[in-house]
């Protein structure tokens, strides 16, 4: 036994240097992940989609059908304003009460069926009665995300006011000296004649976390299968006898079985698949029996949540294999800081610098989350996000075979086994 303190390791400096390169790199990742990705969503958006909808059925004036809503779809369509940060959709009524629901759209404008003969009974062109003032209707849609709907929803509001002023002009040059006889509250709400008005056009249930709960549901999915893994690997390592278990003061170590990398894993990858129906049970009993979140379709909710779980987890477990002890490190920023920032589901996609977007076609927490947001949401719809969810799920663990069992397959190969087989002494010659 050495007679070394142990305090005396804090002078190595390699102990110092590789922790600190590696602690260090971490933070500066989790920074750039996180904050980066979030500093300036309206400065980084780009085409977020979003209805448009003229279902205005215009009116007769002065002998000639007038469709004052057709003139402010074309106007918002052909506007420069917000550039090309917005990308409207010009569509009927219908399609876009399917797209909302779909979480195709972050919002739309609508332009309502008597918006022209609201706004030209304004000039007193149009039959006898008190004029109505005319609206344009604001839809958000919380449930493609908050800040998505936000985003959405001030382009929108600017664009309704902008093209409020744009009839306000047309309709005084239209009536001409005529207007000298309205009263002065009539100048004013002639000027700006649209009132625009928001509504919720997808209203979630109320415990539906303001969109949020599909988020939380499929990072609680993840964060379980990646943390599984680590226990797993650890308690597997254990049974097989190459590590010590430690249990407070307590050390038990089992006789060494000796098993080949794949093996390892492969004993592993069956024990996170079975445990997965246990977790997925109880993922779901804790959100939706013991906490309330509203959820339908609950045996798809099961059994996604279960896949969902076992996926992440052997994700997990063959990067762990793969890399040994950093392999958590990769678990980490694979499966969080990468993931949670290009989810979609905080900041939207198209809000996203280029570089975020590119790591969200694969990061698993943005599949899983659209597959959770399409059954508790859109009513399990497959171009909602679930079909998607399924075939990037299957793409993931086709892919963590191939590498996982490759690589190890390789390690086998070449001999580099965890503990290598010891080897017999060789035998010299006695002299006779």
């Amino acid at each position: 036994m050495s007679g070394t303190h142990p305090f005396r390791v804090l002078r190595a400096r390699p102990l110092w240097i590789a922790n600190g390169v590696i602690t260090g790199v971490l933070a500066l990742l989790f920074a750039v992940f996180y904050v980066g990705a979030n500093v300036d969503p309206a400065g980084h958006m780009k085409e977020l989609p979003v209805g448009l909808v003229n279902a205005d059925k215009g009116a007769a004036v002065g002998g000639k059908q007038l469709n004052l809503g057709a003139r402010i779809t074309e106007s918002v369509k052909k506007s420069t304003a917000s550039g090309d940060k917005i990308d409207w959709k010009v569509m009927d009524e219908r399609e876009m009460r399917e797209e909302l629901g779909k979480g195709k759209l972050f919002g739309a404008l609508v332009v309502p069926a008597a918006f022209t003969s609201s706004a030209t009974a304004l000039t007193g062109t149009a039959p006898t009665g008190p004029p109505a003032r005319p609206t344009l209707t604001v839809l958000t849609n919380q449930s493609a995300g908050s800040l998505g709907s936000g985003l959405a929803r001030t382009a929108t509001t600017q664009a309704a006011e902008n093209a409020s002023l744009q009839v306000g002009k047309e309709l005084t040059a239209r009536i001409g000296t005529a207007q000298a006889k309205l009263p002065a509250a009539a100048h004013v709400l002639l000027a700006d004649p649209a009132a625009v008005t928001v509504k919720d056009g997808h209203p979630l249930d109320s415990h539906s976390g303001l969109g949020l709960t599909a988020f939380y549901y499929a990072l609680t999915l993840v964060v379980v299968g990646m943390l599984s893994a680590n226990v797993l690997s650890g308690q597997v390592d254990h049974a097989l006898g190459y590590t010590h278990n430690d249990m407070g003061p307590l050390r038990r170590h089992r006789p060494l079985i000796r098993a080949t990398r794949i093996q390892t894993l492969a004993i592993s990858s069956t024990l996170m698949t079975g445990l997965s129906l246990l977790m997925g049970t109880l993922v779901m009993a804790g959100a939706v029996g013991i906490m309330g979140m509203d959820a339908a379709h609950l045996p798809l909710l099961w059994l996604y949540s279960v896949c969902a779980i076992a996926v992440t987890g052997i994700g997990a477990l063959t990067l762990l294999a793969v890399f040994g002890t950093p392999g958590m490190l990769v678990v980490t920023l694979v499966f969080i800081g990468m993931a949670v920032p290009t989810s979609g589901a905080t900041t939207p996609i198209e809000a996203l610098p280029g570089f975020y977007r590119f790591l969200a076609e694969f990061e698993p927490l943005r599949q899983i989350t659209g597959g959770i947001r399409s059954i508790l949401y859109y009513d399990a719809q497959g171009d909602a996000g679930l079909t998607r969810g399924w075939l990037m799920m299957a793409a993931g663990l086709t892919a963590a075979a191939l590498f996982g069992f490759g690589v190890l397959g390789w390690y086998d190969r070449k001999g580099l086994h965890r503990i290598p087989a010891e080897t017999k002494p060789e035998k010299t010659a006695v002299p006779a």
